[in-house]
């Protein structure tokens, strides 16, 4: 017992010194799985870690950090959320490539370390497709655009006219590829210049917006909804081609002449290391999906401005080898050259 009792002291400052949060069984699961994990004695004999690209109060993490209660509460143990930011998610998503494939990392990630930085970047320490075993979509991440409140505009139009009347002064903040696509696209599109400032992670960028250091930026609603409602910064518009549920009364950027056609969406998915035994990856999907597809977590999601729904392990990897092309298309119209 007392060794039992050092062990788990010893995990719980280390999970403390690299800023982990570990989530047991606080949160029921509407239809949690109809068997229980570790009954035979299998999988899972340790805490599972679901490693997030961004940093913490990024909307990636803050649905991890929901779907981490609510594994730990299927599986009945614990469920660590890793918070590895840095380098547009290739830290994280070279880590969990690297990662033995036994069940216990997981990857929380979205499109940008699956999609945007194989044309974003010259050279990449991982591969999206070979690299990772797909576990199930958990949904997406609707985008939004918003300003500095002292910025005169409250539309899309009135922006445009407002750059091309102070030609130089508007500047984008970004904290991911969703946002350095967006904003670029946005630019050519318009053929208003912006000015690109890339953020290691959304909260620093919106930290930036408030306090008037950038004038603009595409966020998800997960991450800058609170501070929209909160009369922080000033949203004007989504980046989806339809008005989304989670924020009606915002219009497309589409809807604007100059932008017609713009729709630009943000996707969230959990993949395991390429390795993965095929039973471990099929137990996490099963719950996972039924997370994502049930009432309970989609409620709270929503919240958030998070649409979710899951999918199977091949639903997902067909879908990441689709959203490759399709990014890539969108990085090469925005004119953006890897680096």
């Amino acid at each position: 017992m007392q060794t039992t009792k050092n062990a788990t002291e010893k995990s719980v400052v280390v999970a403390s010194r690299r800023r982990f949060i570990s989530i047991g069984a606080a949160t029921g699961l509407a239809s949690a799985a109809p068997w229980a994990f570790a009954q035979d004695g299998g999988y899972p004999k340790q805490p599972i870690r679901i490693v997030v690209p961004f940093a913490a109060g990024s909307g990636t993490d803050a649905v991890a950090r929901i779907a981490g209660q609510m594994l730990g509460d299927a599986i009945k143990g614990s469920v660590i959320v890793d918070n590895r930011a840095g380098a547009n998610g290739v830290i994280a998503a070279e880590y969990v490539a690297k990662a033995a494939p036994d069940g216990y990392t997981l990857f929380m990630t979205t499109n940008t370390t699956h999609s945007a930085n194989p044309s974003l970047m010259k050279s990449l320490p991982y591969d999206p497709v070979k690299d990772f075993a797909p576990v199930s979509r958990m949904g997406n991440l609707p985008f939004m655009l918003v300003v500095n409140n002292d910025l005169p505009v409250k539309s899309v139009a009135e922006l445009l006219a407002w750059g091309r009347a102070h030609p130089g002064k508007l500047t984008y903040a970004s904290g991911n590829s969703t946002g350095i696509v967006s904003g670029a696209t946005l630019s050519r599109m318009s053929g208003v210049p912006m000015l690109h400032v890339p953020y290691k992670s959304t909260p620093p960028a919106i930290a930036d917006l408030i306090g008037g250091q950038v004038s603009m930026m595409v966020v998800d609603l997960a991450a800058g909804l609170a501070t929209v409602k909160a009369g922080k910064m000033r949203a004007i518009a989504v980046t989806t081609q339809e008005r989304t549920k989670l924020f009606p009364e915002l219009p497309p950027l589409a809807d604007t002449p100059e932008l017609k056609g713009f729709d630009i969406t943000s996707w969230n998915g959990v993949f395991a290391p390429a390795g993965t035994p095929r039973d471990i990856v099929l137990k996490l999907n099963k719950v996972l999906s039924d997370m994502a597809n049930g009432t309970v977590f989609r409620e709270r999601v929503a919240k958030l401005g998070f649409d979710a729904f899951g999918s199977t392990p091949e639903e997902l990897g067909a879908f990441t080898v689709s959203e490759l092309a399709k990014w890539k298309k969108l990085i090469q119209a925005a004119g953006i050259q890897p680096e």
